[in-house]
């Protein structure tokens, strides 16, 4: 039977142990032991179904990573305080001084920063920025001492397609770890399943879609997860980036909506798409036949989802991006606003907020226009009415019809 992301999360909330129809909260930061053989058996990693203290376990915890490692296909799952840490701690897991990481080079901008600024003067981690995009670029970069291949599976903020199965075929055949951050597409498109091994997510985005906390994921087999929470050397455990069982609890409850969401942002966000096309508005968006990652994103997508809910478009110059998007901003389009996955539209100049980490010769490099407007698209039940508004603010900062 194909595998369905979507289906799998209901399955798994099915079997959920609860009393209520919603997850119980452990608001619990250490746990008490029939025993003391018991406690120190917990400690060496050696019973089941036991929780020690919640920077390593915490039950609310363990319900959201085990729906999120269904959502992937993955053995186990892990949840984590921010996007950022589940990124930083997947990394330095993996990676030791004077190893090597190649990495797509259009990527978040906190990504960005922690790979090219933090990772070499910290812990003397060599990394190679390429085009994700041209496989033999990634090839050639990988070194005696790579690591791992780093990609978004949608990148921000070009929205570029990577095409995994491949990525994954060259990561293998030099041993390597690909590590793919999939926020833009949860559910979407199964990295896991087409060749991945492991899975980061920011879940403050489009998995909790209500913009009202930070927390992050991290899916794979369940040696990676045991090792990243190890006493001993676990990077999670001993950085310590924990999730709080009360916003778990949240993110769980919104989870069970996910792929509804999905197909509401894909409808807005396609609609929006063919109106700047025919507007005249260079408009970027994989959903088009026109995007270079278009018949890709085909072939790698649970197409029941849509292409996500990710636009962009550019305006020329900062300037005239920030006037059109304050004026959307004051008819009520959505918000100025960095983030994504929000049931409201959101966007912003990327190159100067989100991406604003990448150096402006690099962002020229690799085709970010300084103009580029990011739209996250929300859940408007009258699309129709918010493309008037987006129109008139066009025409308002002189753009006209084509």
């Amino acid at each position: 039977m194909k595998f369905d992301p979507a289906v799998e999360v209901q399955k798994i909330m099915n079997l959920s142990p609860f009393d209520g129809v919603n997850p119980a909260i452990s608001d619990s930061a250490t746990f008490a032991f029939s025993r003391g053989d018991v406690m120190h058996d917990t400690f060496e990693g050696k019973t089941e179904g036991c929780f020690l203290y919640s920077r390593h376990w915490n039950p609310t915890n363990h319900g959201l990573a085990d729906v999120l490692a269904a959502m992937e296909g993955a053995e186990a799952g892990w949840v984590t305080s921010s996007g950022m840490a589940a990124i930083t701690s997947t990394i330095l897991q993996l990676c030791k001084s004077g190893d090597h990481i190649v990495s797509s080079n259009t990527t978040y901008g906190g990504t960005y920063a922690f790979f090219k600024n933090y990772l070499p003067s910290k812990f003397n981690i060599e990394i190679s920025f390429v085009n994700i995009t041209d496989l033999a670029e990634v090839e050639k970069a990988i070194r005696p001492n790579t690591k791992l291949i780093y990609t978004e599976s949608m990148t921000n903020p070009l929205l570029q397609i990577s095409d995994i199965p491949s990525l994954a075929e060259i990561s293998k055949k030099n041993k390597l770890k690909l590590v793919i951050d999939n926020t833009f597409t949860p559910m979407i498109i199964s990295p896991l399943k087409l060749g991945a091994d492991i899975v980061v997510y920011s879940m403050t985005k489009f998995i909790n879609g209500k913009n009202d906390c930070i927390a992050g994921a991290i899916c794979g087999n369940s040696e990676f997860i045991e090792s990243l929470i190890d006493v001993n050397s676990g990077t999670a455990m001993l950085l310590g980036p924990v999730l709080d069982p009360l916003r778990s609890s949240s993110i769980l409850k919104n989870l069970y909506t996910l792929h509804v969401r999905l197909q509401k942002h894909s409808q807005n966000a396609m609609y929006l798409a063919v109106k700047f096309k025919e507007y005249g508005v260079d408009i970027n968006y994989p959903g088009l036949k026109e995007h270079p990652g278009h018949e890709l994103m085909k072939s790698l997508m649970h197409g029941q989802f849509g292409y996500g809910g990710m636009i962009a478009i550019d305006m020329g110059t900062t300037d005239q991006a920030n006037e059109f998007m304050v004026h959307m901003q004051e008819k009520g389009v959505g918000y100025l606003a960095v983030s994504l996955g929000y049931f409201r539209t959101l966007f912003s100049n990327s190159g100067t907020s989100t991406s604003s980490e990448v150096p402006i010769e690099e962002q020229k490099k690799m085709g970010l226009s300084e103009g580029l407007v990011r739209f996250s698209v929300g859940l408007d039940m009258d699309i129709e009415r918010t493309w008037k508004l987006i129109e008139t603010s066009l025409k308002e900062v002189g753009i006209q019809h084509k």
